[in-house]
């Protein structure tokens, strides 16, 4: 099966919109004149919980001198499958998706195995702003302030037992309401991994919301992960299942192509994509190409977790 990968050029520039104009329906009408836009994409893509705003979230230092990608970008240029392969399919389709109510199925390894209700999932923990980069293999990138709860804090809840070496994700199954999932893609569900110290870095976090707001359908609603150093396919979205366990899980695009997608999948500048070369990449809203920096920026915080490890002909 041939996937398609757009690339960061064809994203046309009348389509990176300030959120300050896309938010006046008027005066983003007339800026699309102006630019002469093709098609236009939903003002607020994502269905009815777009613009919906969080309370009591707490700033964090993370990321506070980066410059933010429009908030239009992010949610009208993005991957998720399950609503189609292009990358404005997300957008297009997300609308109809119903993130509440919702619950998540922990089990495997623990100590306090169940089904917990969303609420109850994220109420116990004070929410955060992080502003994290996000690196996709296809070479672009874009700066996101995410809002979510540290996953170390999620998983000491339930008490991962002594054997429990890694921690599998899975996203929801809903083929009525995510079109994509209709068509053989991908291996449906989508399931991801980490390993239970990855699991537990303070940069990991549960990710709920983004610029102040609640998730988006199109970006993961109401609950994905979020491992800045990481390529972005491994944020697995709109998670149901979250299982510890003792032996390396399943990861989808590692099945779907592991001569191109290790489990790990490090931002490495250094291991080309056997169809690119990932040594520069080009930031969502910038005409020119920055060098991309090892674990995404974050090797200060990260690098530890792989020493000794052949990063880039075995363990990639």
């Amino acid at each position: 099966m041939l996937i398609r990968f757009a690339k960061p050029s064809d994203v046309k520039p009348s389509e990176i919109t300030p959120r300050s104009v896309y938010l006046d329906r008027r005066a983003f009408l007339r800026t699309a004149a102006v630019a002469g836009a093709g098609a236009m994409l939903p003002l607020i893509p994502g269905g009815a919980q777009a613009g919906e705003k969080l309370s009591d979230v707490a700033k964090t230092p993370y990321g506070q001198d980066e410059t933010l990608t429009s908030m239009m970008s992010v949610t009208s240029y993005n991957n998720f499958y399950e609503f189609g392969p292009d990358k404005r399919d997300p957008s297009r389709h997300a609308g109809d998706f119903k993130p509440k109510p919702w619950s998540v199925k922990v089990d495997g390894l623990c100590a306090k195995p169940g089904e917990v209700a969303f609420d109850d999932l994220i109420s116990p923990h004070k929410l955060e702003e992080r502003i994290y980069r996000l690196r996709c293999v296809e070479a672009w990138s874009m700066v996101i302030p995410w809002v979510g709860i540290p996953l170390g804090d999620v998983i000491k809840r339930f008490e991962p037992l002594g054997d429990a070496k890694f921690v599998a994700f899975e996203t929801v199954m809903r083929p009525d309401e995510m079109i994509g999932q209709q068509r053989p893609l991908l291996n449906w569900p989508y399931v991801e991994g980490l390993r239970m110290d990855e699991a537990m870095n303070p940069l990991t976090i549960l990710g709920i919301g983004m610029y102040g707001e609640v998730m988006p359908n199109q970006n993961g609603a109401p609950v994905r992960l979020v491992v800045p150093w990481k390529y972005g396919f491994k944020s697995i979205k709109s998670i149901v299942r979250i299982s510890f366990v003792a032996d390396q899980p399943r990861a989808t695009w590692n099945e779907q192509a592991p001569h191109e997608y290790g489990f790990y999948s490090n931002v490495n500048p250094d291991r080309d994509h056997p169809r690119w070369s990932q040594r520069r990449e080009r930031r969502i809203g910038e005409l020119l190409k920055r060098d991309t920096l090892p674990f995404n920026g974050y090797a200060e915080e990260v690098a530890q977790l792989y020493a000794g490890m052949d990063l880039i002909n075995k363990d990639f």
